[in-house]
């Protein structure tokens, strides 16, 4: 199914969204076609929506926990309820956060509402965002090495752990977290698409399987150190303004609410 079929099936992609664009390896600047002998890559998306009023006063959740996963074919997509979405920057999530800095052409879809947050990305500049990056490196750096198939993995992937005694997925995930937290807690931005920070084909070939475990892990460790480095030397905001965030918040659902049209 292509993806405008998939979303006229699910209005959270359509009427309630104020954002979506392309997450993971597309955005990265490394995703490989299924052509590819070496893919394992997905085509992956995040959106944002603000549900009708009842999910608001009255007692309807939006998906679980304010998040919905959708499958179908190449399809990977996550929707985020707004507020969710909004406190997971605040909390400097890896993933949510790196799509405020995405290219211009990865965005699919801006509503003046989603255009807001993208404007306000300052709000969520901190040198908090050194442990959840960390926590996220090492996260892939235990399921880089556990050298178990887990349920989320393909047969191709699983191919690549046989052959190669470790996860390359992971080991590229892991060396690019630590990139883009050096970077980020260096200059406040967020460096998303790899082509242009210079190390997209680097990654691409520890994805690949052509760095060894100990390379991977020779470089892990030094980039560990660097981001301790680059967190004590920060001249990154030390806390949030989160009147500003929960003002930002109530503004974005009111204005998609139609209060301000």
């Amino acid at each position: 199914m292509t993806l405008k079929e998939i979303a006229e099936k699910h209005e959270c992609l359509t009427d309630w969204c104020i954002l979506s664009m392309y997450r993971g390896s597309i955005a990265h600047g490394m995703y490989l076609p299924n052509s590819d002998p070496n893919s394992i890559d997905d085509k992956d998306i995040m959106a944002i929506c603000v549900p009708p009023l009842e999910y608001y006063f009255g007692l309807k959740e939006f998906g679980s926990r304010s998040t919905k996963e959708i499958f179908q074919d190449e399809w990977d997509i996550v929707v985020y309820e707004v507020r969710k979405f909004i406190s997971l920057l605040a909390k400097g999530n890896p993933n949510v956060l790196s799509m405020l800095w995405l290219d211009e052409e990865h965005y699919l879809h801006q509503d003046p509402p989603g255009q807001m947050i993208i404007c306000n990305r300052e709000l969520f500049v901190g040198k908090h965002v050194f442990y959840p990056f960390i926590g996220y490196a090492k996260d892939q750096l235990k399921r880089m090495t556990h050298q178990s198939y887990q349920g989320y993995m393909g047969e191709k992937r699983k191919r690549l752990v046989d052959q190669f005694g470790y996860d390359t997925k992971n080991a590229a995930h892991l060396i690019r977290l630590l990139r883009m937290a050096i970077e980020f807690l260096t200059n406040g931005q967020m460096k998303v698409n790899r082509q242009k920070a210079g190390d997209a084909q680097e990654l691409l070939n520890i994805k690949t399987g052509q760095w060894s475990l100990e390379a991977v892990e020779r470089e892990a460790n030094k980039l560990f150190q660097d981001a301790e480095d680059a967190h004590e030397q920060s001249l990154l905001p030390e806390k949030l303004d989160w009147e500003k965030i929960n003002e930002l918040a109530v503004i974005v659902v009111d204005f998609t609410r139609g209060k301000y049209a």
